[in-house]
């Protein structure tokens, strides 16, 4: 029996178009290539963010940040900042205050995941990171991956993925099309992960069956014998990496203008001269090259890799954190008390 007679939901609807671009064939060109040469994945895990609902929109819905926290609550928090500046600056009216108030008051005592403030429904989302492998190599940046040139260590970093709108029925290329078809029914299986993990990741293919691919982050990663470990966050573009990187080897201790004479830096806060020399040669090499996506130095590599994020969708939008994703501590009283006049009070 069809479910769903007509027209399915958008959150089964995987929508596949073809445009007569140069540009676009060459990139499709280029995902179906790097799905032949890595085409199996490792889950790191989950990372958490917000996303907004306006009237408008609906039913889509649009990230608010970069998706990049590790615990639902430190997503709340985020959220409970969010409204109470919004609450404190961007408003003169008595009744929006006290809406956005009423939520921050919700988010001070309770870990919820979704509030409605002013018309607008603002939900913490989950979703998956994981990077493509192939030979034993985790997946680099491709060709055709948007990219700069520039080793300016202090330039601002552009984001695409503040403002993603979440849609599942967008139009997409086939390559991605094929790739979020793969990644239906994917779920966490191996053992390292808890049952109850476990569990929550079946239950997901049911509550949440869509799957939207987010726009894909970079970040350099330390090649171990059997294992990678993170060395940077996440990036928007590879050069972003590669300055990160380069940062890593060049900068090992935060630099701290304007502030009077310290006391001399403990012994495990020094810095090995002749080790930062040769790190600081490595990172001159390493510039000199045009994306460089490798670096050796001392016996130790440093790769970029790519790294994809995949977000669950439901009848009602993306999927909410799982009763399974833990945290470090409970929600808190972060901003002072204010009134619906915006008035302040300070202490208990």
């Amino acid at each position: 029996m069809d479910d769903h007679p007509g027209k399915s939901p958008d959150h089964l609807t995987i929508n596949v178009t073809h445009r007569d671009d140069p540009v676009f064939e060459v990139t499709e060109a280029d995902a179906f290539a790097s799905a032949r040469k890595y085409p199996n994945i490792v889950v790191r895990g989950p990372l958490f963010g917000l996303a907004a609902q306006r009237r408008g929109e609906r039913p889509r819905w649009r990230l608010m940040d970069e998706l990049d926290t590790g615990f639902p609550q430190m997503a709340r928090d985020e959220l409970n900042s969010h409204l109470w500046f919004k609450a404190k600056d961007d408003t003169e009216d008595r009744a929006e205050r006290r809406s956005l108030l009423a939520a921050v008051a919700r988010l001070e005592t309770e870990p919820v995941n979704e509030v409605t403030a002013d018309g607008v429904r603002y939900r913490v989302v989950r979703a998956d990171e994981f990077a493509r492998i192939g030979g034993g190599r985790l997946e680099p940046p491709r060709a055709t991956d948007p990219d700069d040139d520039s080793w300016d260590l202090d330039a601002p970093e552009s984001s695409r993925t503040k403002d993603f709108v979440v849609d599942h029925a967008a139009a997409v290329g086939l390559a991605e099309g094929i790739d979020r078809a793969g990644l239906l029914q994917l779920s966490y299986t191996a053992g390292r992960f808890p049952e109850d993990v476990r569990a929550d990741s079946r239950r997901a293919l049911t509550t949440h069956p869509g799957v939207v691919l987010l726009p894909t982050t970079f970040r350099v990663v330390e090649r171990k014998e059997l294992s990678w470990s993170m060395v940077t966050g996440q990036h928007s573009t590879p050069q972003a990496a590669r300055r990160a990187l380069v940062d890593h080897l060049t900068r090992p201790v935060p630099h701290l203008p304007d502030l009077p004479d310290l006391p001399e830096l403990p012994a495990w806060m020094k810095v090995d001269e002749k080790e930062q020399a040769i790190h600081d040669r490595a990172a001159k090499k390493f510039m000199a090259r045009r994306r460089p996506n490798e670096l050796l130095v001392r016996g130790r590599r440093f790769e970029v890799v790519r790294v994809e994020r995949v977000m669950r969708i439901g009848p009602d939008g993306p999927e909410r954190p799982r009763p399974s994703d833990t945290d470090d501590y409970g929600p808190s009283q972060i901003h002072p008390l204010m009134d619906e006049e915006g008035n302040l009070t300070y202490g208990t």
